[in-house]
């Protein structure tokens, strides 16, 4: 599908946040997927893979996950510096402030004529761990989670006992987790972790190991797999189809 795109603001209980939405440039109304970006926000590789995913048919909302912390439209380099802001973003940030984010973009989208009321959610890195933490809101009915990051470290500013591995058992739809073997952020000691903890929660998850590093799915860099990239797209695809569209 062809598609078209639109920066859009919402309100937030920490400032107006900005979002970019996608979607396809044909009549109709289409399930939504909010896409929760690397801590980089809203980079040209991000935008794709947004992309994407409307010309599959979806509405994809993607929020400047850090708008509070930084001026609106601000998008952070591919390089030490950029990693170094963008890390201190991500521990200054409470997930409880995240939740917010998600509830407004759940909001904006009941409202639009484009979107069936269908959301689920989509992300990388920090993303992922953000797609995961949004399937505890009961608007959310999937969650696609591609190497997400600090669930199983407890690595970032939450309340007590309110951390993303810790509520697992309290999600209700269906997630779908995708990590790297050779990604040193989710080591395997750390992916046994998760996996044991959500057999014990009864979480309803799908579990997939491939041999990537972290970021495989970014078209920028050394460590992009672009054959990898495809077939998490179509699996993708085939997931929030079924658990979309009824």
């Amino acid at each position: 599908m062809i598609t078209t795109n639109e920066f859009v603001q919402m309100a937030t209980p920490s400032g107006p946040m900005q979002a970019q939405v996608f979607r396809p440039l044909v009549d109709g109304t289409f399930p939504c997927i909010i896409f929760y970006s690397e801590i980089f926000q809203i980079t040209a590789p991000i935008a794709r893979s947004a992309n994407i995913l409307a010309g599959l048919g979806f509405v994809v909302v993607v929020p400047e996950v850090f708008h509070e912390l930084n001026p609106m439209g601000t998008v952070l380099g591919y390089d030490d510096a950029g990693k170094d802001k963008g890390n201190k973003d991500k521990w200054a940030k409470p997930l409880e402030d995240h939740d917010y984010d998600t509830q407004a973009i759940i909001d904006f989208v009941s409202q639009q004529p484009y979107c069936t009321g269908a959301v689920g959610a989509m992300g990388v890195c920090i993303g992922g761990h953000l797609a995961f933490r949004a399937a505890l809101n009961p608007a959310i009915k999937s969650a696609f989670c591609l190497y997400p990051t600090d669930i199983h470290s407890d690595t970032l500013p939450c309340a007590e006992a309110n951390d993303s591995l810790t509520r697992a058992g309290d999600i209700d739809g269906e997630v779908y987790l995708v990590f790297g073997k050779q990604d040193p952020h989710v080591p395997l000691d750390g992916r046994q972790k998760l996996y044991q903890h959500f057999q014990a929660v009864g979480l309803n998850y799908h579990w997939q190991e491939v041999n990537a590093q972290h970021a495989f799915m970014r078209d920028e860099g050394e460590r992009y797999d672009s054959a990898l990239a495809l077939e998490m797209y179509a699996k993708a695809q085939q997931f929030f189809q079924r658990t979309l569209i009824s």
